[in-house]
């Protein structure tokens, strides 16, 4: 479990406070994560890791020469949300262009996207490289999920842009690097969030989960738990299997310790992973054994292997120097101290009629209400969550409707129409919340505010608007086991019928996601567990249209 915090929903950003209180002679925060405190001397690529918190060293531990530029921060375990990330690249950027690499999770591909787009847009080159080393997860390399083997990427990476490669072949390696890299893991105990008193997940006793992701995702099966040298043989054996056609015999190796396993046992299982590897005739090239990319504090070990070529082993083995990981020598940049830049982003409102006032104000306290009813069910939607996720379902909902409601506050006390409560209320979603259903719901609310406009409210349009947004941004189609499974059946209810029946139809297609195996999210590559359990997405969508239901009932008495 983990001892020390004084606001559990407030951990990652104190936590991240200390690191930048501590080395601030190296680092200094932003909003959204932290960057190098001075710019380069000259124009260079911005290499920027980033995903959800407590996996530390990953991801801000890695910001300084010859690795990471900035590293984008989001809540625990939650994908930072595209403002997030625009804010840290704007601060890493010197000129050359800024590249975004991350593992392969829906709210981190869909966040990170959208800043790309953003950054482009406002004539900053940005590219994206996505980790997915995880051979547990996926059959398809390109649907795997990105664990420790990030860690190698990213010092790939951050080595080709302190050599002065430009944006493209930044990219060109990174990518090179992540199809060269596999990794396998397990675990043997779940890790706790701050302020909880249960793990995520538990593992039999005399058991290990084999398969485990770095947001503290179960194994894809529980197998009895052997001795070091038997588990060293097991991960060697997976690990070689998936060896890249044409690889030679040199390969960077990373022995990961998730959080609470130490160093000495970690040399334990080194002493036969190493024999291992080389006894096919593998060269071993600066290997690392120790916690590069954790998981709070779960019991866990993960191997990675990266097969070099000459240019890999050159960027791999090129100097490094971070408050985390530190190799050979290397000179300090002669560049200036950045100064934070200065932009005035409060928002601007129309002005509203009387009528869209009033219905503004309405808007408001149906927020209040979804609050009220989401805080009440944070704990049920995070064990449901926990069954095949990560568990932060409640967590993140409830973050992204607290910021939604304080944003809708501050835009009703400017003079806000009911359109432009609701489009804030979903921008300040989007951008608290993090994760996949930050983004869906934050665009799926600006989209409704958009269709409102200074008018009444049209229930129906709104609703459409908010499904259309939602359905494109994500890809998700009825039968995937997703919101979008309660979101169509409430959509078609309220054309023909009230709220109330629409929120009844939602509440049954959501119970009937237990039937459904995901295509679609985290969840996907554990669908085995998630079977007889409902999705998350679409139990709080229909919490949500409940809560507004009986807000509507009481507001007509």
């Amino acid at each position: 479990m983990t001892y020390l915090s004084n606001d559990p929903a407030t951990f990652a950003e104190d936590a991240l406070a200390g690191f930048c209180e501590l080395h601030a002679d190296t680092v200094r925060r932003v909003p959204g994560g932290a960057v190098r405190r001075s710019r380069p001397s000259r124009p260079k690529v911005a290499v920027l890791p980033g995903g959800g918190s407590g996996h530390y060293p990953a991801f801000y531990g890695v910001i300084g020469p010859g690795l990471a530029d900035g590293a984008v921060s989001g809540n625990l375990f939650t994908s930072p949300s595209a403002q997030d990330a625009v804010s840290v690249a704007r601060a890493a950027h010197s000129g050359a262009g800024v590249v975004f690499s991350y593992g392969n999770y829906a709210g981190d591909v869909m966040n990170f996207g959208l800043a790309t787009e953003r950054l482009r847009a406002q004539g900053i080159r940005a590219e994206n490289v996505v980790v997915t080393d995880d051979i547990a997860s996926a059959e398809r390399p390109a649907e795997r999920r990105g664990i420790a083997g990030d860690f190698t990427v990213f010092k790939v990476m951050g080595a080709a842009a302190e050599e002065g490669m430009d944006l493209d072949e930044v990219v060109r390696v990174g990518r090179k690097a992540n199809d060269a890299t596999r990794t396998i893991g397990a675990a043997f105990a779940g890790c706790t969030f701050p302020g909880a008193d249960a793990p995520l997940f538990t593992v039999p006793d005399g058991h290990m989960g084999l398969g485990l992701g770095i947001h503290g995702e179960p194994g894809l099966r529980d197998v009895p738990r052997t001795a070091a040298r038997e588990l060293a043989a097991d991960f060697v054996r997976r690990v070689l299997a998936e060896k890249p056609a044409g690889a030679g015999d040199r390969i960077a190796v990373l022995l990961n310790g998730l959080g609470s396993v130490k160093h000495e046992e970690l040399f334990v299982l080194w002493a036969d992973v190493s024999r291992l590897l080389r006894e096919p005739g593998h060269t071993l090239v600066l290997p690392e054994v120790g916690e590069l990319v954790t998981s709070l504090d779960m019991a866990g070990v993960s191997l990675t292997v990266t097969w070099l070529d000459d240019e890999l082993e050159r960027l791999w083995t090129a100097p490094a120097w971070t408050p985390a990981f530190r190799r050979g020598a290397i000179a300090a940049d002669s560049g200036e101290e950045a100064v934070a830049e200065v932009t005035d982003d409060a928002p601007r409102f129309a002005e509203a009629s009387a009528e869209s006032r009033q219905v503004a104000g309405a808007v408001l306290d149906g927020l209040r209400a979804v609050r009220k009813a989401l805080r009440e069910a944070e704990s049920e939607l995070g064990a449901i969550d926990a069954v095949a996720g990560d568990g932060d379902h409640g967590r993140g909902m409830v973050r992204g409707i607290d910021a939604a409601v304080t944003a809708a506050e501050a835009a009703w006390h400017q003079g806000a129409g009911a359109g432009d409560v609701l489009a804030a209320a979903g921008d300040e979603w989007a951008a608290r919340a993090g994760g996949t259903s930050g983004v869906l719901w934050g665009a799926g609310l600006r989209a409704a505010g958009e269709v409102i406009g200074d008018g009444v409210i049209d229930a129906v349009a709104a609703v459409d608007a908010f499904a259309e947004r939602v359905m494109s941004l994500g890809g998700a189609e009825p039968g995937d086991k997703t919101l979008v499974d309660a979101l169509v059946p409430f959509r078609e209810r309220l054309a023909s019928g009230t709220w109330a029946q629409a929120a009844a139809a939602a509440e049954d297609a959501a119970r009937v996601t237990a039937d459904l195996v995901p295509r679609k999210g985290r969840a996907r590559p554990l669908a085995e567990r998630s079977v007889g359990t409902p999705d998350p997405g679409a139990v709080s969508l229909a919490l949500i249209a409940r809560a507004v239901s009986e807000y509507l009932r009481e507001g007509t008495r």
